[in-house]
């Protein structure tokens, strides 16, 4: 992507420096607008048994370059089916009657709706440091640094698999079932999961897919004038990229009831654990965070994913998500922290 070098210097003035929390998505919804009439729009919506397409814009402009509050290009604009701050309970077409908004309006039915089937857990991993000289995707490929980042993040990961270090309480530290290492189709992540998937041996590493490559994934708000060319970036990207989301960030399927044949862990709970890891790109993963979450997609340049940072999704049965990292890089020392060419926070 031509695009990446000059968007790098605008992302790393993006919002924060050090590794985001969960908090910080929370706030998200302080910054949208909060329409009180929702009821009767989000009731009907959520009724309705069909994925959340995404990117269909119902705009009527006649003029196509109409924009948004001087901001962004109306018609680039992501449209929820519901509107924002509303939760979208059939978000991914697959909804079951005991997930409905009616259904888990009570203690009782909310624990029905999560207490049966699979919760999905998604590693999102950022490739290491690459050599940023190069134009040509292949001769883009890991610094020394980024190496000792991909395998540092495949150890942490080794750590999560055995159920954490020898001699922790095995109540609270059990093994975790990886089912596979997805990958982008560029060349640094696809060495980082090369590295990563050394320290797992058994998980399958599957075949690149190009559709968790880099790039524009939507507009960015508040608006970043110092990133040339992004409305055509963000035509060629955002359809792409929302496809991704729609394949890899779904509830389990099917989202009721345990499998015989199962191979995943089970929790006390009788719920079954699945874990995947997904090694791409800092753009691709700040846009699946926000519409995971259901917050504005245009939000994503507001948060920072550090080089090997990890971000932690759960998809529970019911179709909840929460996130239990966001650019995480606990497993890296100060020296090993960089976003691109820029070391540690001070920047």
């Amino acid at each position: 992507m031509r695009f990446f070098r000059s968007a790098l210097a605008a992302t790393k003035r993006s919002t924060g420096t050090a590794a985001v929390s969960f908090g910080v998505s929370y706030t998200l919804y302080s910054l949208v607008a909060s329409d009180r009439n929702l009821t009767a729009t989000h009731s009907e919506a959520n009724q309705q048994c069909r994925p959340d397409k995404g990117n269909d814009h119902p705009h009527n402009d006649d003029d196509k370059d109409a924009r948004f509050e001087g901001e962004c290009l109306k018609r680039q604009l992501h449209q929820p089916k519901v509107p924002y701050p509303a939760w979208d309970y059939n978000w991914d077409g697959k909804m079951t009657p005991n997930a409905t908004l009616e259904s888990v309006s009570t203690p009782q039915g909310l624990y029905a709706s999560k207490s049966k089937g699979k919760t999905r857990h998604i590693l999102l991993v950022r490739h290491g440091q690459y050599d940023m000289t190069f134009e040509e995707d292949e001769k883009r490929v890991l610094t020394p640094l980024g190496r000792r980042q991909a395998i540092a993040t495949g150890q942490r990961l080794a750590i999560m698999a055995r159920g954490g270090l020898g001699g922790m309480d095995e109540r609270f530290c059990k093994p975790i079932n990886i089912k596979a290492i997805r990958v982008s189709d560029m060349a640094r992540a696809k060495e980082t999961a090369l590295l990563i998937s050394s320290w797992l041996p058994g998980v399958p590493l599957t075949e690149p897919d190009p559709l968790l490559n880099e790039g524009l994934p939507a507009p960015m708000i508040p608006k970043r004038a110092d990133v040339p060319n992004q409305e055509k970036e963000i035509d060629e990207n955002r359809e792409r990229i929302e496809q991704a989301f729609q394949k890899y960030i779904y509830r389990a399927d099917p989202p009721l009831g345990l499998q015989e044949d199962s191979k995943g862990e089970v929790n006390d709970d009788g719920v079954e654990q699945e874990f995947e890891v997904i090694v791409c790109h800092g753009n691709v993963i700040r846009h699946l965070f926000c519409r995971a979450l259901q917050l504005p997609p245009e939000a994503w340049l507001r948060f920072s994913t550090f080089n090997c940072s990890i971000t932690y999704l759960m998809i529970h049965p019911n179709g909840y998500v929460s996130a239990r990292m966001m650019g995480d890089t606990g497993h890296l020392t100060y020296d090993e922290t960089t976003f691109s060419d820029s070391h540690g926070f001070n920047w």
